[in-house]
């Protein structure tokens, strides 16, 4: 049990006032309903440390139920709180703890906030039994007293049990040997809705479901035997009024003053409103708070269920959608416009599929499931996402805006009987990302070839990091060479990964890899120093003169560290800026972090290249706005029809004095012409192959004693 003198933990100076204004709501209800030991301002700052203890269990890894615990039991501990205090105290918390800022954002802690609140609530029921238990101990122990002393005492211990019984709030009976009840207290009474007079003569059996009398009759057997010294079962009693009162039962027998079975006493501990309200809080758990759909755990179960009593022919449909440009919603009309329209979206989505047996459940964020039995009047898939998107499109009025967003969805239509729930909704989720790439507002059906295709790929993205540790990616360099006289201008640095019994993986695929988790950041911060370091040896041992070209993703492009990175490198491997020739992609550039990236490392020295450059006036425009100094034309310009565009951008970008390199020349033909063009310098397996630097060394060895 937490001890109310210790330190109350600290929330955080913004949350302090919103949490001290809950803890006197909370104080202020409370007192209103039950009866406590404390003054009012005791009971605010003692109300305010529990509070506290349960925003701190809210956001801890993981959820701190213990401590959620430990407050229900303090709460028992304040004197006689009973149902009504935890009716108060949940329906405060259950609201108020939604709206703090240390709860926040909701689509985080709704679920943590209902595990909590349903801790307290188990903490709070745990110490209540633990109380009656003691109450029923001593009262007990009164009874056998009064029945000893009976032969001298009758009276007095008459009066001391009808004391004891009507001030309890449990029901109390006295039972016969034989079942009858010879006396039953008022809460007994008001549990079962009968006067305590009517109970009087009524066997205890009559009070129980049919089902249960057996089970009760060898309890009070083992009682009668001496097996046993009391037993507690639960139990449903039959009310007047038809319904059933669900209670916990203990039983005990007394003996006379020569240890002779007397009678039997019988406390009835009435469960029915805190079974409702473990209830209420298991329903809320398996909800989403904001919108009332299912959420993810419970779909995911109804999945289960779901594909077992499918039609066997038309199967079921499970969709994934997420709604385009959510986020650009809350970024300019706020969080409580963004909930607004999640509200809004489930009732459209309601709408579309009330003709269907469908279950919609709201995942995280802005993402939605939907399972569908299909029957024979379900629509096709296209026709199911074209009813979304329609209804979708719609405007929906927010903070005075009409907001219209369409969904991307994955579909995975008519999955086997025999499927794993877990296994379709990464399917489904697949699919959706397949559909959101590059493009909104867009739907793609589940393909298991194409999915085993992606699977693989994310297995080599994932795995990049522990080969990079085992020494399996290294870095190869390939010449430059000038296409006037075919002379050694320079090297680039590229990637290597050697996979043991996969084969090879080229460096344009370790970067699309590496740009998928993010590894592509450090790793090409290491290739940057490893081939800095490499340029210096040569230029020390081989009287090497030419430069180190190194190509970047968009994403390292506009990394921010890019700058402190470049000049790290050179720092730490004693290379010099103007050995370095860096390309950034012209998709890149775009953004303003690419721009200043670019334009600082030219004003350091460095050698800045245009990668990828397109026919479009906006990528030549960048010539004149950024200290370019080189432009590289890709392979996928060098031969075909795309040449003839990529070759009239030669002159332009001639003008602009920047130089032209040619990626992926294969053939001397391809050379001649590209030299005839005006290009400057170029790569290619025409020029030579990546390799490791050990063997590329001879030629860069024999390039400089020509």
């Amino acid at each position: 049990m937490p001890n109310p003198q210790r330190k109350s933990p600290a929330p955080s100076p913004d949350g302090v006032r919103e949490q001290e204004l809950l803890a006197r709501k909370w104080a202020y209800l409370l007192s209103g309903v039950v009866v406590v030991s404390m003054g009012k301002d005791e009971l605010d700052r003692e109300l305010r440390y529990q509070l506290a203890t349960l925003c701190s269990a809210v956001v801890a890894e993981p959820v701190d139920a213990d401590a959620a615990r430990g407050v229900g039991e303090r709460l028992v501990a304040l004197g006689y709180v009973g149902d009504p205090g935890l009716r108060c105290t949940m329906d405060v918390l259950g609201k108020g703890m939604l709206g703090l800022s240390a709860c926040q954002p909701l689509s985080r802690f709704a679920e943590r906030i209902t595990a909590v609140l349903g801790a307290l609530a188990s903490g709070f029921v745990a110490a209540t039994r633990s109380v009656v238990l003691e109450q029923q101990e001593i009262m007990q122990l009164s009874l056998l007293k009064a029945v000893r002393d009976a032969k001298w005492h009758l009276k007095e211990s008459e009066a001391r049990f009808e004391e004891v019984a009507t001030s309890s709030t449990s029901g109390i009976m006295v039972i016969e040997l034989d079942g009858k009840l010879s006396k039953a207290n008022a809460a007994l009474g008001e549990i079962l809705g009968v006067s305590p007079a009517k109970l009087t003569g009524t066997t205890v059996y009559d009070l129980v479901r049919p089902e249960s009398v057996e089970a009760l009759r060898e309890g009070m057997a083992a009682l009668l035997t001496g097996e046993r010294e009391r037993f507690r079962q639960s139990q449903q009693l039959r009310r007047a009024d038809g319904d059933t009162a669900r209670i916990s039962l203990t039983v005990s027998l007394l003996r006379d003053a020569e240890d002779q079975p007397r009678h039997f006493v019988g406390v009835v501990e009435d469960g029915t409103e805190l079974m409702l309200l473990q209830g209420e809080l298991h329903r809320q758990s398996l909800h989403d708070v904001l919108t009332g759909l299912p959420n993810r755990q419970y779909f995911g179960t109804h999945l289960e269920s779901v594909l077992r009593r499918a039609d066997p022919a038309l199967g079921i449909t499970v969709l994934h959608l997420d709604l385009d440009a959510f986020a650009k919603v809350c970024d300019s009309l706020g969080r409580r416009a963004g909930e607004q329209l999640l509200v809004q979206t489930s009732r459209r989505l309601k709408a579309v599929f009330a003709q269907e047996k469908a279950m919609i459940a709201r995942f995280d964020g802005d993402e939605f499931g939907i399972v569908v039995e299909n029957s024979a009047r379900t629509p096709d898939v296209s026709a199911l996402v074209a009813n979304i998107n329609a209804e979708l499109f719609e405007p929906s009025y927010v903070e005075g805006e009409g907001l219209a967003l369409p969904a991307s969805i994955g579909v995975v239509h008519r999955p086997p009987h025999d499927s794993d729930p877990a296994e379709l909704l990464r399917a489904a989720d697949s699919a959706l990302r397949r559909a959101k790439t590059g493009r909104r507002g867009q739907w793609e059906l589940f393909h298991p070839d194409q999915d085993a295709v992606d699977r693989r790929a994310q297995l080599l993205a994932v795995g990049m990091p522990g080969a990079w540790e085992h020494g399996e990616i290294t870095v190869r360099y390939r010449p430059v060479k000038r296409l006037a006289d075919g002379e050694v201008a320079g090297v680039e640095a590229v990637l290597h990964w050697d996979r043991p019994g996969h084969g090879t993986v080229p460096h344009h695929r370790c970067v699309e890899l590496a740009d998928q988790t993010g590894l592509m950041l450090p790793l090409g911060e290491w290739v940057l120093r490893t081939a800095c370091g490499q340029l210096r040896w040569w230029r020390q041992q081989l009287g090497f003169s030419g430069s180190l070209m190194i190509g970047l993703s968009v994403n390292q492009a506009g990394d921010a560290d890019l700058v402190r990175r470049v000049l790290g490198a050179l720092a730490e491997t004693g290379a010099e800026p103007g050995w370095l020739t860096i390309g950034i992609p012209a998709a890149a550039l775009t953004a303003a972090e690419a721009q200043d990236n670019l334009t600082v490392l030219a004003d350091r020295g460095i050698t800045m290249m245009l990668d990828d450059i397109g026919p479009g006036a906006e990528d030549l425009a960048l010539l004149a706005e950024l200290p370019v100094h080189a432009v590289r034309i890709t392979r996928r310009h060098v031969d075909g029809r795309a040449r003839l565009a990529a070759a009239a951008l030669v002159p332009l970008i001639r003008e602009s004095s920047a130089s032209v390199h040619i990626d992926g020349v294969g053939t001397p033909e391809q050379a001649a012409w590209w030299h005839a063009t005006g290009a400057g310098t170029a790569t290619g397996e025409h020029v030579g192959t990546p390799r490791p630097a050990a063997e590329i060394a001879t030629v860069l060895g024999a390039g400089n004693e020509r």
